[in-house]
């Protein structure tokens, strides 16, 4: 009986899973604020830094942060490998992600967790109603949203927000790659989880500067298109592979019998009609080329999985 009493003191409740990359003027203010917001609320708790590879004092600031779990990639991986890597290494019954930027407030971590008991979510995302960054990242970002509910067809007002409560369910078959963190409410929705949101605070930057630019915004929508493709496709592939074959058949047919009209009624040379034959072969090609994309990327993700292995490499992990 003591034993089972210890077990369950020693659970944890809560584990905040952090990114960091390049992040020295706010790590430490960082931890000082998830800390005080997750003593408020009176649970068990667990504090997850990854560094990414930062070139910069993150890794010294932070390995003296306690009570803090560190994992230090070898070098910059990206943002999604390291949600995937802290979420991996969390052990709490609740998992919050947020950026380490200090743009997300640690204190809305309990509106975010009001709202997954009141409607019962497994997912609750932030919405940053009143955003305060640069023009042009809210046209990115505001971009992207419709782009995603035209293709993905969520609820969710603002996907990009990192701020985020998940219950620990939610990521038991689940990798992430690319820049698909973004998408997980998405993702999770296809799988029958229900997922909620909430509106946060949302601050200026005050140190460092955004990792935000424009090969992440076509890295995104890349994901966007992989995610769109599992959605419809993923489970009867050959709807999509053979409906195309089939319209590619069907017009290729209808060009030989336009040819063959031109040569046996109008006596037409085909080797005039080499223009149209150019056009097709482009066509041709580059939907080829973008679906053999997408099955490269499942066999990528396949192969991660089955080899109990994924796309970073950790250097070490210390606990505080």
């Amino acid at each position: 009986m003591e034993e089972d009493a210890k077990l369950k003191t020693d659970k944890i409740y809560l584990s905040v899973v952090v990114p960091l990359y390049n992040e020295e003027g706010n790590v430490e203010l960082l931890h000082e604020r998830i800390k005080n917001a997750c003593v408020a609320l009176g649970k068990s708790f667990e504090i997850i830094f990854i560094d990414d590879g930062s070139k910069d004092k993150t890794v010294e600031k932070a390995v003296n942060l306690s009570p803090l779990k560190l994992i230090q990639f070898r070098k910059n991986f990206g943002q999604t490998a390291a949600f995937d890597a802290g979420i991996k290494e969390a052990t709490g019954e609740i998992i919050v992600t947020m950026d380490g930027d200090l743009q997300n407030d640690p204190a809305d971590i309990k509106l975010l967790l009001e709202e997954m008991d009141r409607g019962l979510f497994d997912v609750v995302s932030g919405w940053r109603f009143h955003r305060k960054d640069t023009f042009m990242k809210k046209f990115f970002s505001r971009t992207a949203n419709l782009l995603r509910k035209i293709l993905i067809q969520d609820k969710i007002h603002d996907s990009g927000c990192s701020l985020k409560a998940y219950k620990r369910s939610c990521f038991e078959e689940v990798d992430l790659f690319g820049e698909m963190h973004r998408f997980m409410p998405a993702i999770l929705e296809m799988q029958g989880y229900k997922v909620g949101e909430v509106v946060v605070s949302h601050h200026p930057r005050i140190h460092g500067v955004t990792k935000y630019n424009w090969k992440r915004a076509i890295k995104g929508f890349v994901d966007m298109i992989s995610i769109w493709f599992w959605r419809k496709y993923a489970n009867r592939p050959l709807h999509l592979f053979g409906g195309a074959g089939i319209v590619f058949s069907v017009v290729g047919t209808f060009i030989l019998i336009w040819m063959a009209i031109e040569k046996i009624f109008f006596n037409a040379s085909l080797a005039e009609k080499i223009w149209p034959l150019i056009g097709i072969f482009f066509i041709l090609t580059g939907m080829q080329l973008f679906i053999s994309g997408l099955l490269a990327d499942i066999l990528v993700k396949n192969y991660y999985k089955n080899r109990d292995q994924m796309n970073y490499s950790i250097k070490s992990i210390i606990n505080n």
